[in-house]
């Protein structure tokens, strides 16, 4: 088709609108942390138009955060909070993850994913249960996390 017999407003293309930003990530912790993958993983479960804070925190903050949130007196390994409908927060406990990968036979970048996998499902309205662990098992298998 030549540009004589084109249809008026055809050009320019109309550029396709970029999501909102999906994650936005603070760090909390002295040691550096790949977050590589993250944002995938977060656009999979809540899709382009949520927008999540994750927090990488300590022991000492995860605790407080427990016991004000949940009334529970341990450093959770993570938390989540659903701001409104299309938002919310995760805090991923990166020493607590740490110390306990290896019991679940994953690296500690494994076990973390996997619990950004676990609060995105929370936030999506998953409860515990085999509903929820069969999502869990999909996830883990489709972002080949070890």
């Amino acid at each position: 088709m030549s540009n004589s017999t084109k249809k008026a407003g055809s050009y320019p293309p109309k550029s396709a609108a970029k999501p909102a930003p999906v994650l936005h990530i603070r760090t909390f912790i002295r040691r550096p942390w790949n977050t590589k993958g993250y944002a995938d993983i977060v656009r999979c479960i809540l899709g382009d138009a949520y927008t999540l804070s994750l927090v990488l925190i300590g022991d000492t903050r995860a605790q407080t955060l427990n016991e004000q949130h949940r009334g529970k007196s341990y450093a959770a390994n993570v938390l989540s909070f659903p701001l409104d409908t299309d938002s919310g927060e995760v805090f991923l406990n990166i020493p607590r993850i740490t110390r306990e990968a290896k019991q679940y036979g994953l690296s500690p970048e494994g076990h973390a994913k996997f619990l950004l996998i676990h609060a995105c499902l929370h936030l999506k309205g998953y409860t515990h249960g085999s509903t929820m662990e069969r999502a869990e098992d999909r996830l883990v298998k489709q972002f080949h996390i070890r």
